[in-house]
């Protein structure tokens, strides 16, 4: 077999890949899934016998069906499969379906996972039927469902991108591929090596997961399943494949083609950021929050003003994720909320009390000897947010602080939102589904203040930009765009402001017991902690601003 470029080119299928398939399947018997392969077709009748013939034989017994799609076709392609499976071993496992008209290269691919999904296959290859991806690699595709547990299995021709330009690939095709996948690493957060490679493998759980039927029936239907599988939080696993150009047919307009791919991740982008909303990024996922890093962040700038030796009462604040890094810092943590703690082996003690209803907060066998009360995260949810403010209270000592997070729904985006018309809720941030309040900082403020509480601190929180990338705290382009984005925060936070930071002291707490009796236990506690003192002064007052 030779390339556009007249090398020869020969795939040879991975015998010990192919054993290995072989002994899952005696190992795990009925249990061993059912295997697919399903084939795109349009006017291929020049290379559809030769595809077909190259799937390997030793497959016969593993693959459960192979469904070949025709896109309706204007040539042959149909007579010539026809012909083919007249003496193949393949006889027996393959059925071919032609489309009525034609639906698109994304819509071939719709109408081929819904075939799987309703025939019950668990796991699906993409073989496009003019061979340009080796069906001989097509052991590599499935062994990672055994070996590594995969899900998502693509075939990439960049993970060397010496042998793509060897294979035949056109250098403005390489480049394009290049530059392309640059951009949409970058935008998605993601560490991919090729997008764009029409070989592939999904699970049908995945699938089922996914509201692929809404994307395009274009060919950047391939980049939109890549952001749902991001939308998942789901990491593709790569193999690395040779290249074959030989005489097949380019269908595709290059430059329409990397502008579609363009707008796609940005609408994701968009999406994510509610300035618009599109309902095939609603996929079916855990929601799951992860500890935040930069020092811009609510927890950065939380574990900055707890010190080591002190107290906390949490009432179930960011998710429990600072609790491991309060921990390590010699904090003593009480933990108070309606679910165990995520994290029990750091925390001190815990108590089953549904926040939402603050009147319990009565039975708490609790004393006033807590450094700071911790309420991040999770006022929004609660109806009565002022009352759990003022019950909160009386567990702090003479000179104890209060931590408060408020997400801010003035933020620009919002704001951006609202004059389009939108105002969409999601499984996170300011407009979570949980959420039953909104505050900007002046609505924020008026609560704090009327619960009792003397704001003696107010920081903006950064965009969580760590998150929206899937950042671990190492991307420099992360890093650069979170200081820049601080800037603007601190010039103008209400309008640039994801969350604030309130800290202050109690005044309600003063009326309660008499400033005799404060004066009386403060001095008594400086006397135990001198520092304390310094916590009761004002680092910076904002309250008037």
């Amino acid at each position: 077999m030779k390339n556009r470029l007249g090398q020869k080119v020969d795939f040879p299928v991975d015998q010990e890949k192919i054993h290995q398939l072989n002994s899952f399947k005696t190992e795990q018997g009925e249990a061993f899934p059912k295997l697919g392969i399903l084939v795109l077709t349009y006017n291929t009748e020049n290379q559809i016998q030769s595809t077909l013939s190259r799937i390997p034989e030793q497959l016969h017994d593993l693959v459960e069906e192979i469904f070949l799609f025709d896109n309706c076709s204007q040539d042959n392609t149909l007579e010539k499969v026809s012909s083919f499976l007249e003496g193949s071993i393949w006889k027996d496992k393959v059925k071919v379906f032609q489309n009525p008209k034609n639906m698109g290269y994304g819509g071939n691919q719709k109408a081929g996972y819904n075939y799987a999904l309703k025939r019950g296959i668990d796991y699906t290859v993409m073989l496009h039927g003019d061979g340009q991806y080796a069906p001989e690699y097509l052991p590599d595709m499935f062994l990672p469902i055994f070996t590594d547990k995969k899900h998502v299995v693509y075939g990439s021709r960049m993970l060397n991108k010496r042998r793509a330009l060897e294979g035949g690939m056109p250098l403005y095709k390489w480049i394009g591929n290049t530059v392309l996948t640059t951009f949409e690493n970058i935008i998605l957060g993601t560490r991919m090596t090729e997008f764009h490679s029409g070989y592939r493998m999904y699970g049908s759980d995945i699938l089922r997961k996914i509201p692929f039927n809404e994307n395009t029936n274009d060919w950047h239907f391939d980049t939109q399943i890549i952001i749902q599988c991001r939308a998942l939080n789901l990491k593709i696993h790569e193999i690395p494949i040779d290249t074959f150009y030989g005489d097949e047919e380019c269908n595709v307009n290059g430059v329409s083609y990397a502008l579609a791919v363009c707008a796609a991740v940005l609408e994701y982008r968009l999406h994510q950021l509610h300035v618009l909303r599109r309902s095939r990024y609603f996929v079916d996922y855990d929601v799951v929050f992860t500890r935040k890093l930069s020092p811009y962040s609510s927890h950065g700038q939380i574990l900055n003003r707890i010190h080591s030796g002190d107290r906390v009462l949490d009432f179930s604040s960011n998710h429990g994720l600072l609790h491991k890094s309060l921990s390590e810092k010699g904090v003593r943590i009480t933990h108070v909320g309606s679910k165990s703690p995520k994290y029990p082996e750091f925390v001190e003690e815990h108590f089953l009390v549904p926040l939402d209803q603050p009147q319990q907060m009565d039975t708490l066998p609790l004393e006033r000897d807590y450094d700071y009360v911790l309420l991040a995260e999770n006022l929004e949810q609660i109806k009565q947010s002022q009352e759990l403010l003022e019950k909160s209270q009386r567990f702090l000592k003479p000179d104890g602080r209060m931590i408060v997070c408020i997400s801010n729904i003035a933020m620009w985006f919002y704001r951006v939102s609202l004059m389009l018309g939108r105002l969409n809720y999601g499984p996170k941030g300011p407009l979570s589904h949980s959420h039953v309040h909104l505050y900007t900082l002046d609505s924020a403020k008026q609560m704090l203040l009327r619960s009792g509480m003397a704001i003696t601190d107010i920081k903006p929180v950064n965009f969580p930009f760590e998150v929206l990338f899937e950042s671990i705290g190492q991307s420099r382009f992360v890093k650069l765009l979170d200081g820049v984005y601080s800037f603007f925060a601190k010039i103008w936070p209400r309008l640039f402001a994801y969350q604030f930071v309130f800290e202050g002291s109690v005044t309600r707490y003063r009326a309660e017991v008499g400033e005799g009796q404060v004066k009386m236990e403060l001095d008594k506690a400086q006397k135990k902690t001198p520092s304390s003192s310094s916590r009761a002064s004002s680092s910076f007052d904002l309250t008037s601003k």
